[in-house]
């Protein structure tokens, strides 16, 4: 086989592992927020100075990993609506209904109670937001710069089948809320079951 060969081979492989890795993120992205992952997608180069961390750097990446994990957690307990004024009102789900609740007079908030599927989907959003980013490129080469080296297949496999799993339980529990950072429906007033 010529060198030539060869090298088209290895480049072929190596771009279609690539295509294979943005095509689960990609899936995995679905399943978030999508304000916080297009802010995390445009910041992260920045705050990790491209995964050329300093210690600074490395403080200011923490702090804001952790803060898109929370923002991806705490959405899953928010929802929208219509109000009688015709704008959109985000509130709060909680055990009795939407908090606070402007304009709601014709719209009952206590068919938005916070249920068992808030919480999955806030732990399962949490997990899809940790593999993407602390997986992400910039990350790796800031924390663990000898991990991407040693563990290219966990970095290849982990993205797929962390999706594939919150997938299948967000089919078991469907989220029919429309909160902060979630598309919205065009019927936004009908009760979530």
């Amino acid at each position: 086989m010529s060198e030539k060969t060869m090298t088209t081979s290895s480049t072929s492989k190596s771009t279609n592992m690539s295509a294979k890795t943005f095509s689960g993120v990609g899936n995995l992205i679905k399943l978030l927020p999508t304000g916080t992952v297009f802010l995390f997608q445009f910041l992260i180069p920045i705050v990790t100075n491209t995964g050329h961390c300093t210690t600074f750097n490395k403080y200011l990446t923490a702090a804001f990993l952790l803060l898109c994990a929370f923002n991806c957690a705490f959405a899953s307990f928010t929802d929208s609506y219509t109000g009688t004024d015709g704008d959109r009102h985000y509130a709060l789900v909680t055990a009795k209904g939407l908090w606070p609740s402007p304009a709601s007079e014709s719209v009952d908030l206590s068919a938005y109670k916070l249920r068992f599927g808030d919480f999955v989907h806030a732990f399962f959003s949490l997990l899809v937001f940790a593999v993407l980013g602390l997986l992400d490129t910039n990350t790796v080469h800031c924390f663990y710069p000898e991990f991407e080296a040693g563990e290219k297949i966990l970095l290849q496999v982990l993205p797929p089948v962390i999706g594939a799993v919150a997938s299948t339980v967000f089919v078991v529990f469907p989220n029919n809320r429309h909160g902060i950072g979630y598309p919205i429906s065009s019927d936004s007033n009908k009760t979530p079951t």
